[in-house]
């Protein structure tokens, strides 16, 4: 089945922090929303790549050599086994496309921490 889906009503669904949300499968990974607000901890995925792009507000992506400011409508690919830490002075909203069963810590050990991915 075919269904069209609204951000901003999907990002209306919810106001935590950190917890990415499932909006739809594609092939053999998640299209998410998520809304983040701080730092988030350090870490690097080894298998997967992840794309985040930017629906709401100004993130800054933390790279081990520099750091990439990100403006609605932008996006970054952060590849595998990069080092990466996302920080948002104030509240982001962003799509996320990510393989399935991804950590999204990257296995780093944090209170933040999803096992279980909310579908919206």
């Amino acid at each position: 089945m075919v269904v069209k889906i609204n951000l901003r009503e999907k990002l209306a669904l919810f106001t935590d922090h950190w917890s990415p949300k499932i909006l739809a499968d594609l092939n053999d990974s998640h299209v998410k929303v998520v809304k983040v607000r701080g730092e988030f901890v350090w870490h690097n995925h080894a298998e997967e790549d992840e794309l985040f792009l930017i629906l709401h507000g100004r993130l800054t992506m933390e790279l081990r050599d520099g750091s990439l400011t990100l403006e609605p409508g932008e996006f970054v690919v952060i590849p595998r086994g990069v080092d990466h830490r996302p920080i948002a002075e104030e509240e982001v909203h962003l799509l996320l496309i990510e393989p399935k069963g991804i950590k999204h810590t990257g296995g780093v050990e944090d209170p933040r921490i999803v096992t279980e991915w909310q579908r919206l």
